[in-house]
């Protein structure tokens, strides 16, 4: 998921075509900015991702036998 806004401890992302809101306490020692790529489970963001790792797993997702991402 691709971060698109920040506000406090909140984040908008977007993964495929839709957005969340996450929350981000976890990742204050990573300071995640705009941009920056995240792994989250449910509305909690658990770690913060290098670009080039988050867009080999959103490929392998993309590749996955299911209509719902």
């Amino acid at each position: 998921m691709k971060i698109t806004e920040i506000s406090g401890d909140k984040a908008v992302v977007r993964s495929s075509d839709h957005n969340h809101t996450v929350d981000l306490s976890l990742l204050k020692d990573k300071q995640p900015e705009v941009g920056d790529y995240i792994l989250a489970h449910g509305d909690l963001a658990i770690n913060k991702l290098p670009e080039d790792e988050a867009l080999k797993i959103l490929e392998m997702i993309k590749e996955l036998p299911n209509d719902d991402h």
